[in-house]
């Protein structure tokens, strides 16, 4: 069944929770989709797992959708969630509307992310108006890093849980599917997560929301990639690592290295077999060494 905005308010009339993950290739997204997930986000996180940024400020719009794309490409079922990078949608609700039409008309997304509460408001309504669905994204919300003073919990005070669960039910209101809650106390997006009739996806936000979403390269021990803040080779305490693939990979290249050098590698199984008669008829020719006669 192909995954989309209307099964996942399905999912939580049901109670059912749902799993995303981020991809932003071809390969990984078939792997991804082909797991069951119910959504692959494409985030721009890309800017640290894909292209080395220190942040995801850097991020631009051709940037998204050239990965959008290759992911689309990989997805059979999985509902694509493309993110509206920095300054794609801030700036006006005209330009916001043009660029979320570019990931649905350019790059195949079945949905756009929004970062943001009140202050972004008009351009959800206009987005959504405009035909095209929107999840929302509150709590730590990275293109604001600077503002925050560095990743860190969002909505611990009473005046921000306040603003986050207003903030929560305004972007409803304005017409999402459902909103990623990042870095927020459990208890607060459990509150966040009732209060809804959409589904919260959480990160860092507690067991209650309706669904979770990790970076791919984290959950797969690829080593810290995202949002928390961390030292390189460290992990976020809301990411638990499902498998080491990042050991798995350094172990094969490791020892992909040491059997070239050491001429073990390839041996006959890995190469194609010759004609004698043809290699003789070179040496005839060039002479051996492959010196000119």
């Amino acid at each position: 069944m192909k995954e989309t905005v209307l099964t996942f308010r399905k999912a939580r009339e049901e109670g059912r929770k749902l799993a995303i993950l981020t991809a932003y290739d071809y390969a990984v997204a078939r792997w991804v989709d082909a797991c069951g997930v119910d959504g692959i986000l494409v985030g721009d996180s890309l800017g640290m797992v894909c292209l080395g940024y220190e942040d995801t400020l850097r991020v631009t719009m051709e940037d998204m959708l050239h990965h959008v794309k290759a992911v689309v490409r990989g997805v059979s079922r999985s509902l694509v969630i493309a993110d509206l990078p920095f300054l794609s949608y801030q700036v006006s609700v005209a330009e916001a509307v043009r660029n979320a039409g570019r990931m649905f008309q350019e790059g195949g997304a079945g949905a756009v992310k929004l970062e943001g509460g009140s202050a972004i408001l008009p351009q959800v309504r206009s987005i959504v108006a405009a035909g095209m669905p929107v999840m929302g994204h509150l709590g730590l919300t990275p293109q604001s890093v600077h503002q925050f003073g560095g990743y860190k919990v969002q909505g611990r005070e009473k005046a921000a849980a306040l603003q986050l669960a207003k903030d929560a039910l305004a972007l409803q209101e304005a017409g999402v599917f459902s909103i990623v809650l990042e870095c927020v106390p459990a208890e607060i997006a459990a509150f966040i997560t009732r209060k809804l009739t959409i589904p919260t996806i959480g990160i860092g936000a507690g067991a209650e929301c309706g669904g979770q979403v990790l970076v791919i390269h984290d959950m797969l021990g690829m080593g810290y990639t995202a949002d928390a803040g961390a030292e390189a080779g460290s992990v976020p305490r809301f990411v638990k690592p499902y498998s080491q693939v990042g050991e798995q990979m350094a172990r094969g290249i490791r020892a992909y290295v040491d059997e070239v050098r050491a001429g073990i590698f390839p041996d006959s199984q890995h190469a194609y077999p010759g004609d004698p008669r043809v290699v003789e008829e070179l040496e005839k020719h060039f002479g051996p060494g492959g010196t000119n006669s």
